[in-house]
């Protein structure tokens, strides 16, 4: 396989199903973004030295790409079988939120990204996180997509708030908690 078509030096792009786009439209986009997400996640992976940790950010970054997949479908679908994300996919992002939550004590304010350079990556994701779920939804204004791709994002999200507070708590750091100016 060529990593060089050339197709797409006019800026557009062919969805899997063969419809082509613009290489900017918010479908492209959105993808793209979990496709940065996954990277990130990689990179933040790359910082951690807990096995469980790191197997359940490698579960996170196949589901990744299946997110990418089913988005990166034309509208009206394929021939092509595509993987699916599942309630249990789902499920297994609150599990470890739960399991996570129950060592951490509890929230009193909103604290400030920082103090590790894991806890720090971890927010970094959570934010690329919530952008490639706002694509999502606006993508799911004007197209039709499958429900719980808007929903694993937003799970997601909190999953990487959690791992950023656990990681905090492992290395020591404290929170600095959010205090408005009023």
């Amino acid at each position: 396989m060529k990593i060089y078509t050339r197709k797409g030096d006019t800026g557009e792009t062919s969805l899997i199903g063969g419809v082509r786009v613009g290489k900017d439209s918010l479908r492209i986009d959105s993808y793209g973004t979990i496709d940065e997400l996954n990277a990130f996640i990689g990179l933040l992976r790359d910082h951690l030295a807990d096995n469980h940790e790191i197997k359940v950010l490698i579960e996170i970054q196949d589901r990744l790409f299946t997110l990418g997949s089913l988005l990166a479908e034309a509208p009206g679908g394929s021939r092509m079988e595509l993987p699916q994300i599942k309630q249990s996919d789902i499920d297994f992002l609150e599990l470890e939120i739960d399991r996570m939550d129950e060592k951490l004590p509890p929230m009193k304010n909103f604290v400030l990204p920082g103090g590790h350079q894991q806890v720090s990556l971890a927010h970094v994701c959570r934010t690329v996180c919530r952008r490639a779920e706002r694509l999502v939804v606006h993508l799911g204004r004007e197209y039709t997509i499958n429900p719980i791709i808007p929903m694993y994002l937003n799970r997601l999200s909190d999953y990487l708030f959690v791992l950023s507070r656990k990681l905090a708590a492992d290395h020591q750091v404290v929170e600095t908690p959010w205090k408005p100016r009023m």
